[in-house]
């Protein structure tokens, strides 16, 4: 059973920086894309950056550069995390952050619960 559990939100100013992990279990974690999407109050999912099987990574124009989606893989995959480094964050970052497993937005795809990012001064 797939399961995918995001944590690491939180409150934070303009410009501060916060790390997003998600826990992923009950899959070969290697052998998939994994995303990370958002969603702001009011407003569809927003696809935000993916890294594939091979490591290389995506972004969205709007955290270019601000971002850094980055896993790590257990030889056994007994544990397999998916983080998303957000620097240099801005208000229009806030949401609620899902990762996927998915290339970029999938319908239909396997994601968590998400976990709230809020940047307000």
């Amino acid at each position: 059973q797939v399961q995918l559990v995001e944590s690491g939100g939180g409150m934070v100013q303009p410009g501060g920086s916060l790390r997003l992990s998600c826990a992923a279990s009950g899959f070969a974690f290697r052998f998939w894309p994994m995303t990370w999407v958002r969603q702001a109050p009011g407003k569809g999912p927003e696809w935000v950056s993916t890294i594939d099987t091979g490591g290389r990574t995506y972004y969205a124009d709007s955290v270019k550069g601000r971002f850094t989606i980055s896993r790590d893989i257990s030889r056994d995959n007994a544990k397999s995390t998916l983080y998303l480094q957000m620097n240099s964050l801005k208000p229009e970052d806030t949401a609620l952050y899902f990762c996927a497993r998915s290339f970029r937005l999938q319908a239909g795809a396997p994601t968590g619960q998400g976990t709230q990012v809020t940047v307000s001064s």
